[in-house]
């Protein structure tokens, strides 16, 4: 006969699939009738906006734009202008690489960028980006928490509590956000931006009733040209709060947001000194929700008296996951070769973090690709890069799989020395770490109630100790008794009681 289980299952999300793709893309711009002729490239920068996510039959699909901006300068006229385009980009992983996955996400970020003068009105752009995919598949966690039987069947059961976090929801909205920045007071006005750059940091989330509200920090920061002289810099730190629909979600529930720029646009206000900058950012939000719970899993069974058989299946569960945040002061020489007048314009990129390990000790690395805009002793604007490893060291479980993204977050420092141009600035890395545990749980179980087991020639008392690994359980088992016949044969409460180094009285059990 099938013996009865209880069976629990509820609805998670597990990782289906990782995949990294390279691609290059090139494009020939002409300069506007508009804008003079370019005599020299100072810097190129890029901003990348994605605008969509799909999966498509075991593929997925992102795709965006890298917003150019070129600094130059022009033939025959002082001062620093810009130029600005879109690259629009497309990017799919192979047939069948995130099979029946449901829900995607992505990171785009640019590898090599570089922007060369063909003519005076032609430009080409080359640009290398590397996209990271990863697939979530909706799956059903199923196990068996119990077994009912009539007590004349004998049945022993074994269940093991065990800690669980499920990914149970993923929740994703476009937003628009939309502020004020003031230049600081000490600082020219402006009359144009050149280039603008952004970054977020979500400081706080909390489940309330079916809505989920997280709140943090844009920075931006911008170059400008005021009316005279040379150009300026300003950020500034914009805090927000969103509300997002979470349907069917714990208020317990640990939440993970993700910000990523889908469009900017920052406009000079209509102040007459050219202070004010309106900013609006849009952007997509992707929750990932987790629930903790404490499982009961029936892992063994036998009975006394009856011959007994199950199959079992194994149940993989994250049993540990922690966020963390680490951050690592930088201060190096970006050296220049000649000597600098001023620094006009400082930015610093993170790159992908690599994640190596040596027992507990976990190290981090990124590449910071650090650049400078300056000019030299004759007024003439100059460009610097320089790409800076930065470490982050950290313990934590060996099991344990670790990930980490890293940005900075603030505005880097600088200042002029005999060697160069000394940088200083943070670098923020944000690290998951989460450790899997298989656990092994009944399936199915049958009993033969028309065939008792057999203990003809059985010893009545058996006296032996417990090996080493061997249980209370295991014992029990061997012997086809229980673990309270065990305890009350040898006088003894607990099964915690139970001596390793002693003999124990193993009684049969007593129909």
């Amino acid at each position: 006969m099938e013996l009865e289980l209880k069976k629990d299952s509820f609805e998670a999300y597990e990782t289906g699939g990782e995949v990294t793709l390279t691609q290059e893309e090139t494009t020939e711009t002409i300069v506007p009738d508009y804008c003079p002729d370019i005599g020299r490239i100072v810097e190129t920068e890029g901003k990348i906006f994605l605008h969509s996510r799909e999966l498509r039959e075991g593929s997925g699909e992102v795709t965006g734009t890298v917003r150019i901006s070129v600094l130059y300068l022009p033939e025959g006229e002082s001062g620093i202008r810009v130029l600005e385009f879109a690259m629009p980009f497309s990017m799919e992983s192979d047939h069948r690489t995130l099979a029946d996955c449901t829900s995607l996400t992505a990171e785009v970020e640019t590898e090599f960028l570089e922007t060369r003068m063909l003519n005076p009105r032609k430009l080409f752009t080359h640009c290398k980006l590397v996209c990271h995919m990863t697939g979530y598949q909706r799956t059903s966690v199923c196990f068996c928490s119990d077994v009912t039987a009539e007590p004349e069947l004998c049945v022993e059961k074994r269940q093991e509590e065990q800690h669980a976090i499920f990914l149970t929801h993923i929740a994703e909205k476009d937003f628009t956000f939309s502020d004020e920045m003031t230049l600081p007071s000490g600082r020219e006005g402006a009359v144009e931006l050149l280039t603008s750059r952004a970054c977020s940091t979500v400081t706080d989330t909390k489940v309330v009733g079916n809505k989920l509200i997280f709140k943090g920090i844009f920075t931006v920061g911008v170059l400008y040209r005021p009316e005279e002289g040379r150009c300026c810099t300003a950020s500034a730190e914009l805090p927000f709060s969103q509300i997002m629909e979470v349907e069917g979600v714990s208020e317990a529930a640990l939440a993970t947001v993700e910000l990523q720029l889908t469009g900017c646009d920052l406009q000079l206000g209509d102040d007459h000194e050219g202070r004010q900058i309106a900013v609006t950012l849009y952007f997509h939000a992707t929750a990932m929700l987790r629930e903790e719970r404490e499982l009961g899993l029936l892992c063994d069974l036998y009975s006394t008296s009856y011959q007994t058989s199950y199959e079992a299946e194994p149940l993989s569960l994250v049993c540990f996951r922690q966020t963390l945040e680490r951050r690592e002061a930088v201060r190096e020489t970006l050296e220049i070769g000649v000597v600098a007048d001023s620094i006009l314009a400082l930015t610093a990129t993170c790159g992908t973090v690599s994640v190596s390990r040596e027992g507990e000790q976990v190290t981090l690395r990124t590449g910071v690709s650090v650049r400078a805009m300056y000019q030299d002793e004759g007024g003439s604007p100059l460009a610097a890069e320089r790409c800076m490893d930065v470490t982050c060291r950290l313990d934590l479980p060996e099991d344990c799989r670790v990930t980490a993204r890293a940005v900075c977050p603030e505005e880097i420092q600088g200042s002029l020395t005999d060697r160069g141009i000394e940088v200083r600035f943070q670098v923020l890395f944000y690290i998951e770490a989460a450790t899997r545990v298989k656990r092994i749980c009944i399936s199915k179980a049958e009993l033969d109630p028309d065939t008792p087991r057999d203990m003809a020639g059985a010893p009545s008392l058996v006296l032996r100790s417990l090996g080493s690994g061997e249980s209370a359980w295991d014992l029990a088992k061997a012997y086809h008794t229980t673990i309270a016949t065990i305890l009350a044969a040898n006088q003894l409460e607990r099964e915690e009681d139970l001596p390793r180094e002693k003999l124990l009285l193993i009684p049969r059990k007593r129909a």
